[in-house]
Formats: structure tokens, sequence, C-alpha cells
């Protein structure tokens, strides 16, 4: 295969047809237009909600669509976040994927400054795929603001809100990431381990702010128990992540990396790194569940959340991958990594549903407060998940498939490159 050399990097040259007609493009191509349909269905959702007209509530007077019309009607309320329905499927892969793929990041960067040989081999493709993470968490979150928040974002601006607060991090993180991949593509080893400290601080970075805004928002008119209570909880975020991340990085090593030299000892490393994280994990969620408000745990361990955090969090993130990994005789370090990327998510969704499941307390001692004039009293707010946000997530999967693709054809970042 003929090359390009542009400053030093070496660039595959390869027809339209090799880097954009291929499986796995087809795939991701497939995955994005799903995502595509549900940016329409949700832009269809926002802006042309059922007209609450005479007729229809004499036909339906107490349908869920009908009030929301008319609240939309009197208020004004037109898919901007609110105390009804202020997070959703999007803000909890918005967290997934920028958590876990900045994590990738932060752990191949700790790996170069350890002189761990076998991941700084295969750094590229580890490093290229947790930016690819960062990118669908950014075009997830795009999707969310959709096209007339960002436009007026820009024409009237206020920087303290969190898309202004995220743009000076990302705008120094992701060119010093790219830098890094530069570095480790031209074979200058050197100069890519000293880069690789900043980076590493630059990662937490993104979890502290990210960790800030989403805290902001969070605690829109009432604190919500689950993001005030929870003990350290951008360690606990960081933790979770870590667990994720050592998930994907296990799923890429089997399926680009297996007949490569180094194989076991990479999946061993991993091994005994998700082992180490799930222990941290579960003595979070111990603590946790011990010091909160007990009204949102009974939620969560007892009430209507009590099957998603046994049956999926629980299960897919602790107990399932540690039985798995823990085996003497054969460890099921794939099987395990699957697990735990299941189970993450599932972790982010009860973190963004359930904390505001049971946002409004008995402060005043006279019962719990309501959501709006209209409703009920009650203490327990939970709004499923839109199709249109459910394509949009399988999108975000073809965001990462695509860049991922597009960068190894170019780039040949699967290969072994040398450590020293």
């Amino acid at each position: 295969m003929g090359k390009y050399i542009i400053a030093g990097l070496e660039i595959n040259k390869v027809s339209f047809k090799d880097l954009f007609l291929n499986k796995t493009m087809y795939f991701s191509y497939f995955l994005i237009l799903l995502a595509l349909i549900g940016v329409v269905e949700i832009f269809e959702l926002r802006y042309f909600p059922e007209v609450a007209t005479a007729h229809s509530f004499g036909v339906e007077p107490v349908t869920a669509e009908l009030r929301q019309a008319m609240r939309d009607a009197i208020f004004g309320n037109v898919g901007e976040v609110s105390r009804e329905n202020p997070w959703t499927l999007f803000i909890a892969n918005y967290m997934y994927m920028i958590y876990t793929g900045s994590g990738i990041i932060f752990l191949v960067a700790l790996a170069e400054v350890l002189h761990l040989k076998i991941v700084a081999r295969l750094a590229a493709s580890f490093m290229v795929l947790g930016l690819a993470m960062v990118f669908a968490g950014l075009f997830t979150i795009a999707t969310d603001l959709n096209l007339l928040n960002m436009m007026w974002m820009i024409l009237d601006p206020n920087v303290n809100t969190g898309m202004w607060l995220m743009l000076p991090l990302y705008l120094t993180y992701i060119p010093f990431v790219l830098f890094e991949i530069y570095l480790i593509l031209t074979n200058k080893r050197e100069l890519a381990r000293k880069l690789a400290f900043p980076i590493l601080i630059l990662s937490i970075g993104v979890d502290l702010v990210e960790y800030y805004i989403q805290a902001k928002l969070f605690s829109m008119n009432t604190a919500r128990h689950l993001w005030t209570e929870f003990p350290v909880l951008m360690v606990y975020f960081i933790i979770s992540a870590f667990v994720s991340s050592l998930g994907i990085m296990g799923v890429l090593s089997y399926l680009v990396h297996r007949n490569k030299e180094g194989y076991p000892e990479l999946m061993a490393l991993i091994r005994k790194g998700l082992l180490f994280f799930i222990y941290l994990l579960a003595i979070y969620e111990v603590v946790g569940y011990l010091v909160i408000d007990k009204d949102w745990a009974f939620i969560i361990l007892f009430g209507e959340f009590r099957g998603l955090y046994f049956g999926g969090y629980i299960l897919f993130t602790l107990v399932l991958p540690f039985l798995l990994l823990f085996r003497i005789v054969k460890h099921y370090i794939l099987t395990a990594s699957i697990s735990v990327i299941i189970g993450g998510f599932i972790g982010r969704i009860l973190f963004v549903y359930g904390g505001n499941a049971n946002p409004m307390s008995n402060r005043f001692g006279i019962d719990y407060e309501k959501y709006n004039f209209y409703d009920l009293v009650s203490r327990f707010n939970y709004v499923p998940p839109h199709l249109g946000e459910v394509l949009i997530v399988l999108g975000s999967v073809g965001i990462v498939i695509m860049i991922y693709k597009l960068v190894d054809t170019l780039f040949s970042i699967n290969i072994e490159r040398e450590s020293h």
C-alpha cells in the first residue's frame, strides 16, 4: 500500500471505496441513520406537539399528551430543561461516553508514564477509541440542545451556562490528545511519554468540569438527594468510568489485537485492573447507600428502580464480572468486559433517572412538594425515554465506529508500535 508522508506522519493511499464503502462503515451508517430518525422524532416532539382543542379534550380529556399540549400552550415550555423532565437518556449517554472515553485516555496515558510496554505498543488504537467516545458524547449533547438552542447560545451567549463552561476545556483537551496520538504514530515516544502527564491532568479536569456542570444542572430549584448526598461523588464517577473503560479496552483488544504478540499479557493486565476497580466500586456502593437520604435510597433498593439496580447494575457491573474474572482455571475476560460495559451504562441511567425520581423533598414537614400547579403531590417522578432518544444513543455508537474505522484506514492505528 502506498503512503503519503506529511510532517512525518504516514497516511495510507486508499481509494474512496476502501475508505467509505466497507462492511464496518455500512454498519456505522445504519446506526447514524437511526440517530437522524431520532433527531427528527425529537424535533417533532419538541416543536410540533399535539394541539389542545375543544374537540380533543371532549374525546380524550385526560390524556398526558393533551395535558402537556395545554401546558406548552400556556407556559411555552418547548423542549427546554424543566423540573418535570429535567434530564433524559441523552444525558445518561453523554455522561457515559464522556467519562468512559476520557477514562480510556487517562489509563493509556498512565500506562505511558509507568512504562507499561504492552499498553504503549497499542496506545494509538486505545486513544483513538477514547477520543471517538468523547466526540460521540458531544454529538449526543448537541442533539439534546438542538440547533435552535445552539444558535441562540452563540447569538445571546451566557458564559455561566454549562455548554459555555465546557468549551474552553474541550478546546484544550482534544488538541492535546490529538497531538499525543500524532507523536505515537510518528514514533516520537519520548516526547509522547512527556506529554502523557499533562493529559492525565486534563483527563481529570474533564471529569471535574463535567461534574461541576452536571451538579449545577441537577440542583435546579430543589437539590436532588442523589446528586448532593452521595459521598465523594466525583471520585465515584471516575471509578465507575474506569470499570467501563477497561471493559471497552477488553473488547477492542479481542477484536483487533487478539492475534498480536503480547495479547495474553494485555488481557491479564485488563483483568487485574477490572478486579481492582470493581472492588473499589463495590465499597462505594455499600458506603453510599448507608449515608444518603433514606427516601431516595428506598426508591432504588426497594422501590421502583430495584429491578434495574439489582438485576441490571449490580449483576452486570459487580457480581457477574467478579465471578468471571476470579476463576482460577480460566478467566472469561471478554465476557466480563461486555458485562461491565452494559452495567456501566445502566449505572448512568440510574443516576440520571433515579436522581430525578425523587427531587421534591418533604423539607417543610407538610408532605412532598408538587412539580407544578396541576400535579398531584408525589414522591416519585419518572418519565421513560422516548424512542427518539434511544435511536440517538444507538447512533452515537455509530459515531464511535465510524471515527475509529476511518482513522485506522488512513493511519493504521491497529498495528503495534515500538514503546521505547
